[in-house]
């Protein structure tokens, strides 16, 4: 297997209780994707909208040494895929539920909610993305002073 389906494997092996469907083709969307100058960091899989009875929007979420990608493999044709880089990142919010949490990441365009998460989870998640984030934000406006 590829190394993000690996991650997510250990995440969903780590951490179950989530709501997740067809993990290897959602990976294999994002393993399209990466860069060969890129680095897999940490891997989770939630459902992208706000609703928590909605069961049917499974994306694998990779944290990359240069970005955050989003990815999801449509049953039928198709794909998508959404790219977050530390320059459009804003903040982040989490819900705690009493069963499954909720991730929501704010950038320039637009709000990206991942739902149905484990609540076990929420701590690593929210503490790898922002430690990551702060770092790279601060390496992109040491290179805007010097320009």
């Amino acid at each position: 297997m590829g190394k993000v389906y690996d991650k997510v494997l250990e995440f969903k092996n780590k951490y179950p209780g989530g709501i997740f469907w067809r993990l290897k083709k959602h990976a294999k969307v994002i393993e399209d994707y990466i860069n060969p100058d890129e680095e897999v960091l940490y891997a989770f899989c939630a459902q992208k909208n706000d609703k928590f009875s909605e069961l049917f929007n499974t994306f694998v979420i990779v944290l990359t040494n240069k970005r955050i990608l989003l990815g999801h493999k449509r049953l039928t044709w198709g794909s998508f895929l959404y790219s977050i880089t530390p320059d459009l990142y804003n903040d982040m919010e989490i819900y705690k539920g009493l069963i499954w949490g909720k991730v929501t990441i704010d950038t320039v365009k637009e709000v990206v909610v991942l739902t149905n998460i484990s609540t076990n989870a929420l701590d690593e998640i929210e503490t790898t993305i922002s430690e990551f984030m702060m770092k790279e934000k601060k390496k992109y406006g040491e290179s805007k002073k010097e320009d």
